[in-house]
């Protein structure tokens, strides 16, 4: 048996929640580790992240200092927790330094789930005990996130959004490694396109955080992956500059951003041994399933042309009007 499913295994789940999401709607799960996926406040959660949801927004109290890295799964997640930790560390842990924290650790072990803080007990991950500025990451929909982080905190947001097509199939494979699926691509794809895929589903997930990027750009700086892959120095500035590190001149003439690009590139991050080998510590997820290919047009591999036409349509009816496209 997997680590990852002594992990699922091993939550205890008190009576009061088993009782609560008896009474939710429910749809089968990936696998035998999670049989069933719940839908609360418009989305879908496997029982171990719905109740970890719950208890975030029954206690996480966020601080205006506090830094968060936000996505749907497989988007970009990963990368844009090490360029962000780079970044805010970047004045004690410098991007060349032979000992920095992103060649030795994987980047979800430096910058965990917020939801993590609260798998089976509040005391699953102890976040009020992190060093200011708290940077955390989540998947949860911005309009089920804790009260504070969604307003009356000054807490920044950074989120990246990706093709819907490629983040399917990333999803995917993920699952695939970390949970001993049990669906075909077809299954998925199907899935998907009904909002059906993990915190899915997935336009309204993407359109509520771009709507709040646009009403608080000074608290949501919203991202795309394709952006991050096609120009990484530009949108490795605009982070800085959002969460207020913003790049000297003389950082800039030392070439300092390009050394944050490479060190947070999916070719270094994946060819390190840390990353290759050992569980996230968390989950028990291999850590290796964080990185598979990092490009964008992978979907093409996987998904057939009027597949892939399903899913531009069922976008461009969700995002019309928005001023959003992927």
């Amino acid at each position: 048996m997997s680590s990852s499913s002594n992990f699922f295994k091993s939550q205890q789940r008190s009576q009061d929640f088993k009782e609560f999401i008896s009474t939710l709607p429910r749809e089968k799960g990936f696998s035998k580790h999670s049989l069933y996926r719940y839908h609360y406040q418009g989305f879908w959660y496997v029982d171990v992240l719905l109740e970890a949801v719950i208890s975030c927004q029954e206690h996480f109290q966020a601080e205006d200092s506090d830094v968060f890295v936000a996505s749907t799964p497989k988007c970009g997640t990963t990368w844009l927790k090490a360029i962000a930790f780079a970044l805010l560390n970047r004045r004690r842990q410098p991007p060349t330094s032979r000992d920095h924290p992103l060649l030795s650790s994987n980047p979800h072990d430096l910058v965990p789930f917020l939801e993590t803080g609260f798998y089976g007990s509040r005391k699953a991950l102890d976040i009020a005990s992190f060093p200011s500025p708290r940077l955390l990451s989540t998947h949860v929909p911005h309009s089920s996130l804790p009260k504070l982080m969604r307003s009356g905190s000054k807490c920044k947001i950074v989120y990246v959004a990706r093709d819907p097509k490629d983040a399917l199939v990333s999803e995917w494979h993920f699952l695939a490694k970390a949970w001993v699926l049990e669906r075909t691509m077809a299954e998925a794809f199907e899935q998907f396109c009904e909002g059906l895929n993990m915190y899915g589903p997935f336009w309204d997930h993407v359109l509520g955080y771009w709507k709040q990027s646009l009403e608080n750009p000074e608290r949501v700086l919203f991202l795309k992956y394709e952006d991050m892959k096609a120009r990484p120095a530009v949108e490795v500035r605009r982070v800085a500059e959002f969460l207020g590190c913003a790049f000297s001149a003389e950082e800039e003439e030392a070439g300092e951003v390009d050394r944050i690009v490479e060190l947070c590139s999916f070719e270094a991050l994946s060819g390190l041994e840390v990353n290759k080998k050992g569980k996230q510590e968390v989950t028990g997820i291999d850590k290796s399933a964080f990185f598979r290919r990092g490009e964008v047009g992978d979907w093409k591999n996987h998904l057939s042309p009027e597949m892939a036409k399903k899913i531009d349509r069922i976008v461009e009816e969700k995002f019309s009007g928005s001023g959003l496209f992927l």
